[in-house]
C-alpha cells in the first residue's frame, strides 16, 4: 500500500497522469499469539498452531523491524524475557491499597 501511495505521490508532483493500475490489497495471513510458546498462524493456506506457530510470529515480527541492530535488540530482550520468566505486563488482581485509591480519586480530579 505504501509502495502504491508513493508512485502515485511522485506522478502528481511531476504533474504526470497517475494511470496505475488501482491498489489491489494481498492479505499476507494472519498470526497471533496467545502466551509463552502458544500462537495460531494462517499463512499461504499453512496453518500452524503451537510452539511452530509460535517461533513464526516472532521470526515474522522480527523480519519486519527496520536494521540488524534493532532485530538484535529486540531478539535479545525476548529471550532475556522468556528465559527469566519475566512478565511485561502487570495486571492488578487483589484490592487497592487506601493510599493507592486516595492518589487515584486526585489524579482523576
Amino acid at each position: 500500500m505504501g509502495r502504491h501511495a508513493g508512485r502515485l505521490i511522485a506522478r502528481r508532483i511531476a504533474w504526470r497522469p497517475t494511470g496505475s493500475a488501482p491498489f489491489r490489497y494481498r492479505h499476507a495471513g494472519s498470526l497471533a499469539t496467545i502466551g509463552r510458546g502458544a500462537a495460531v498462524a494462517k499463512v499461504a493456506g499453512l496453518r500452524l498452531s503451537g510452539t511452530p506457530a509460535w517461533l513464526l510470529w516472532a521470526a515474522v515480527h522480527l523480519w519486519f523491524l527496520i536494521g540488524a541492530r534493532n532485530r538484535l535488540a529486540v531478539a535479545t530482550s525476548w529471550a532475556w524475557s522468556y528465559l527469566c520468566r519475566d512478565r511485561s505486563a502487570r495486571l492488578i488482581t487483589g484490592p487497592i491499597a487506601p493510599a493507592t485509591a486516595s492518589a487515584l480519586r486526585s489524579h482523576a480530579a
